[in-house]
């Protein structure tokens, strides 16, 4: 049996971004000595057991046969990157990867099943808008892809019935909507001054992601901004307060899709009192289940405020931002599987579902692309089509 190489022990955790001692736990090392252990395997000095060298290719999301290549795998090329990142957070980066490898793997067994099932489809919108065009063809565009009543959403009893009635509609197109923001674990949340959301623009299974860490009144807007990059046939990641000329042109096409301009002349008799305006964007905000800093960021654009006020503004709203989920402190909560139903969208559950009765899928796959085990896929499925 050929031996596993501790070279790649080493770079599949670290580009886990994990540390020796998080990986040490994470794998079921124990005891005063287990992150010595860890680093003894990763030098050569000790071997793994093959228990914990399955629990290595499940924590460092790396498929077994990784760990006996000769040398590691050359980095492979990353969806665009359209973020401003003035302050990466530590180990930030590697959880990226990790969550962009985990999605394209989703993509491609959806792409591979919709193939054999002989139901790929070339979606015609994909590519569809030239960037050339401007923010107003974009939103357009997407006005006329999902038949969407503005003022249904508006109607609708919470932002979360809103962005379930928008997802909905997104996904009947037949783009699929993931809302995921860290790698299975709290302690890999990222913040969406991180990452708020990406596209991956593929023509016959493209794919969204949200940050599900991010405040909920801001998962339309992100929802929209990446159904832009679809359109536009750009895939990539996307952040807050980038300069770039894609992210600019999928915000203002995202903002004029949930907002008309000449609305915001409700929002002009404040006389610069940050307080009050505070309030009354509130107030605007929640009536069009919309983001408050979705609503200033039109001000700016329209000139009813300067960048320094929208700054201000900016940072009392980014508050919402950095109020994480937290680790469970007991009680009854939501049950897993529609918790995990709702992480995933109805598109992709009942996806699986139709390909599993059609063979185009096995329980192991179908696993992989809900994000379960291959035991928990009946769970998942059990109230779809």
């Amino acid at each position: 049996m050929p031996r596993i190489n501790p070279e790649i022990l080493a770079w599949a955790r670290e580009s886990a971004g994990l540390t020796i001692e998080e990986a040490a736990r994470a794998v079921g090392l124990s005891g005063e000595g287990a992150s010595a252990r860890l680093a003894e395997m990763e030098t050569g000095d000790r071997e793994p057991s093959r228990p914990q060298l399955l629990k290595m290719a499940e924590r460092y999301r790396r498929p077994l046969l990784t760990f006996y290549m000769p040398v590691p795998p050359a980095r492979g090329a990353r969806t665009h990157d359209f973020r401003t990142l003035p302050h990466r957070e530590a180990g930030s980066e590697a959880i990226i990867e990790a969550l962009i490898r985990d999605v394209k793997l989703r993509q491609a067994l959806v792409r591979d099943a919709l193939e054999d099932a002989e139901e790929a489809e070339v979606l015609p919108f994909v590519a569809s808008v030239n960037a050339r065009s401007g923010p107003d063809a974009l939103a357009t565009a997407m006005r006329e892809m999902l038949r969407f009543d503005r003022a249904t959403y508006r109607g609708a009893k919470s932002i979360e019935h809103a962005f379930g009635m928008l997802r909905d509609a997104v996904e009947a197109t037949g783009v699929y909507v993931v809302l995921m923001g860290n790698l299975g674990h709290f302690r890999t949340n990222l913040s969406p001054s991180i990452f708020r959301g990406m596209a991956l623009a593929d023509p016959v299974a493209p794919f969204i992601v949200i940050n599900e860490t991010d405040s909920k009144s801001a998962w339309p807007f992100t929802l929209l901004h990446e159904l832009g990059h679809i359109l536009l046939g750009q895939s990539g990641i996307s952040g807050y307060e980038s300069g770039q000329m894609i992210e600019r042109l999928c915000d203002d096409a995202a903002a004029r899709f949930l907002l008309d301009r000449d609305e915001l002349q409700a929002l002009t008799d404040f006389n610069d009192n940050v307080e009050d305006m505070v309030a009354g964007i509130g107030v605007f905000a929640n009536a069009r289940k919309v983001s408050r800093k979705m609503v200033a960021y039109n001000m700016l654009k329209v000139g009813t405020i300067d960048a320094t006020l929208y700054r201000r503004l900016a940072e009392r709203f980014d508050e919402d931002r950095r109020d994480f989920p937290k680790k469970p402190t007991g009680g009854s909560g939501p049950d897993y599987y529609v918790v995990r139903r709702h992480r995933v969208g109805s598109g992709l559950v009942n996806l699986v579902n139709r390909m599993l009765a059609g063979g185009a899928l096995t329980s192991t796959k179908a696993g992989k692309v809900l994000g379960v085990k291959p035991t928990a896929v009946g769970r998942m499925t059990e109230r779809a089509g």
